[in-house]
């Protein structure tokens, strides 16, 4: 930069300003230093320089035409809709969300498809043209550098870059620390900031985002990074997050959400690789609160976007996560993304992606060390139709690369895609679909040929799934797993889990030598009634499936019936470890909330293994052998007594 010119603005010919208060000049001194084409960097987001904008905006000044305005994002309230109609500037924006969403589609903005992590380089070496840079600062320190609080993006580059930049200082920005530093000689002129900086009102939180939440949290293991946005999915997560121990923060923003989530404990940024114990951003956006709490924290770090938003950089993290808050999702796993008018509501703004910075999330998930993506979605829009659409159509945003896409998440649940055929991602994504809305998506799934012809569907069975009967045991070995209800989509894992049964396992669970479990056979087996059968299945994780292990069920004749008959096997690698002594006792223990007044079972007399089960029983047994079996009663009004038996033969 030509050092001649600097202060040329604000010196007077025959002195030196005594100190930095003495160079501020008025607004309307900068813009007559602009002449028509020239291209204007603009601080991004919550950073918007408002007062000069706002001077820019009102200015009858002649030679304030044909300008081009740039801003990596735009969720400010100067660069509004009714602005951009004017004639005198053009936006260009790297970021299709925010004011940029209905703009793009109007032909009111000119969008640069681009990675976040590439725009530094593309100012740097010039193919993109920056004359002028507004960046808004902090008042500078008694060693002569500004901070810039709350967005630091690609201001550095297009300070480097710009012939002239211009500061403006406002005192209620916040201190940020990091890569957020700037010496004062670097700004050709000052202008005093007349307004507060943007501040963002939080999202309520909703019943729906709360349980779509939950279901999301029950993916994110401790310790592992996540990348932040805004909204209510994410302002949801707070709570359930709040529960797990040592997460990390390598995202675009820091919100308030994010602030709540390090005041309790939850993310200590202790197991990152890189920026180890600090919470990574380029852009603060939210609340004066998190102004004040952000101001001179050391545990925040600012830096640019070809840090925060570069897909190497975050896979150096173990267990990155990616999560996604989508607008539609197809029975393969095609993504449309967020965009128009709905992602912005009066005092809070919706970051919505774009596919460019979805791919950066998704490549970072793929490449991190058990990382995973999460797209999060909400079973229905707010006009009540489904969101899990048999084809996405010409929806706009799409996400075609439905390969990068590990679990899709609503709030009936999550369903596993990785690894899974078209056919069995549509049977897992209409098992977390909205009840009302399974039925038909099996028709379409058939018609359009993603499922078999013959793919049966209890339509009530969606209504009665007893979601509540989910929880988590650990084991011998400290082996983790997680138990639920039986879903149509567990169809597959369950075929499986048949064909690693030795011979005589399978003769003990069906009385019969089979040899084959066809779909025609399994999928009658999956889809059952839950108001007269009951079936857990037991699951352990891999990275990103879960396994069926063992499954537990009983099976009443009627709604009416008092008694269910029981059966239950483990995987043979899983045996001895206690499973099935759980399966059997808990089985019973959501039998008797359901009103059943006991259970029925018939075991081959060789079968010691369950009978030894089944000797835990709290209640007495009564056994009797019919044709080379035992056919057992378990009445659960009575109890063993101490040293007392639970099974007596007769």
């Amino acid at each position: 930069m030509d050092s001649a010119r600097k202060g040329a603005l604000m010196q007077a010919d025959d002195a030196t300003p005594a100190s930095w208060k003495d160079r501020i000049v008025a607004p309307e001194e900068v813009l007559k230093k602009i002449h028509p084409g020239m291209h204007i960097f603009l601080s991004s987001g919550p950073a918007e320089p408002r007062t000069l904008l706002r001077a820019l905006r009102d200015s009858k000044l002649y030679n304030l035409q044909d300008l081009g305005l740039m801003q990596l994002i735009s969720v400010g309230d100067v660069v509004g809709e009714d602005s951009l109609q004017s004639r005198r500037y053009r936006l260009k924006t790297f970021f299709s969300g925010g004011v940029a969403n209905h703009a793009i589609t109007e032909g009111q903005i000119d969008l640069v498809p681009s990675y976040f992590s590439d725009v530094p380089r593309l100012l740097s070496t010039g193919a993109i043209r920056v004359d002028v840079a507004f960046v808004q600062i902090t008042e500078p320190d008694s060693g002569g550098f500004v901070s810039l609080g709350l967005a630091v993006d690609t201001a550095r580059e297009a300070i480097e870059k710009a012939g002239l930049v211009v500061g403006e200082i406002n005192p209620a920005l916040p201190r940020t620390l990091g890569d957020s530093f700037v010496a004062l000689d670097a700004f050709d002129a000052l202008v005093e900031s007349q307004l507060p900086p943007h501040c963002a009102g939080r999202w309520p939180l909703d019943p729906t985002f709360e349980q779509l939440a939950e279901n999301v949290a029950s993916q994110i293991d401790d310790g592992s990074c996540l990348a932040y946005a805004i909204g209510p999915l994410f302002e949801a997560l707070v709570s359930p997050l709040s529960k797990k121990r040592d997460l990390g923060i390598h995202s675009l923003l820091v919100t308030d959400a994010v602030m709540d989530l390090m005041l309790s404990g939850a993310v200590t940024n202790r197991r990152k690789a890189s920026f180890r114990g600090r919470t990574l951003g380029s852009w603060v956006v939210g609340t004066p609160e998190l102004h004040a709490w952000v101001h001179e924290n050391p545990r925040v770090e600012m830096q640019g976007v070809d840090v925060t938003a570069c897909p190497m950089r975050r896979a150096r993290n173990e267990r990155f996560v990616s999560i996604l808050h989508a607008r539609k999702v197809d029975l393969t796993g095609r993504v449309a993304l967020h965009f128009g008018a709905g992602t912005r509501a009066p005092g809070k703004v919706l970051a919505a992606a774009g596919p460019a910075e979805v791919a950066d999330l998704l490549l970072a998930a793929r490449l991190s060390l058990r990382g995973k993506s999460i797209v999060a979605i909400p079973s229905r829009n707010l006009q009540g139709k489904s969101n899990i659409l048999a084809g996405l159509g010409d929806l706009p945003h799409q996400l075609i690369v439905r390969e990068s896409i590990d679990l899709v998440v609503t709030e009936f649940g999550v369903a596993h895609l990785a690894g899974r055929t078209v056919r069995e991602r549509a049977q897992a994504l209409i098992d977390v679909a909205h009840p009302d809305d399974r039925a038909s998506l099996v028709e379409q799934g058939k018609a359009s040929h993603l499922l078999f012809p013959d793919q049966i569907y209890l339509a009530e069975a969606g209504h009665f799934y007893p979601k509540e009967v989910a929880t988590t045991r650990t084991f011998k070995g400290g082996l983790e797993v997680d138990f639920r209800a039986i879903r149509p989509s567990d169809e597959e894992e369950m075929r499986q889990l048949f064909y690693r049964f030795s011979e005589e396992a399978v003769y003990y669970r069906y009385f019969s030598p089979i040899k084959t479990m066809p779909h025609r056979k399994m999928q009658s087996y999956v889809n059952v009634d839950y108001r007269t059968t009951m079936c857990i299945v037991a699951t352990v994780s891999e990275p990103h499936e879960d396994h069926v292990i063992a499954e537990a069920r009983y099976v009443c004749l009627s709604p009416e019936a008092r008694f269910g008959d029981i059966a239950f096997v483990v995987d043979e690698a899983f045996q001895g470890r206690g499973i099935a002594s759980f399966l059997f006792l808990y089985l019973m223990q959501i039998a008797r909330e359901r009103g059943l007044e006991g259970f029925t079972a018939d075991v081959i007399s060789s079968n010691k293994a369950m009978l030894r089960v089944l000797e835990k029983s709290p209640h007495p047994i009564r056994a009797r052998v019919e044709m080379g079996s035992y056919h057992l009663e378990i009445p659960f009004g009575e109890q063993v007594g101490p040293g007392g038996k639970a099974i007596s033969f007769s």
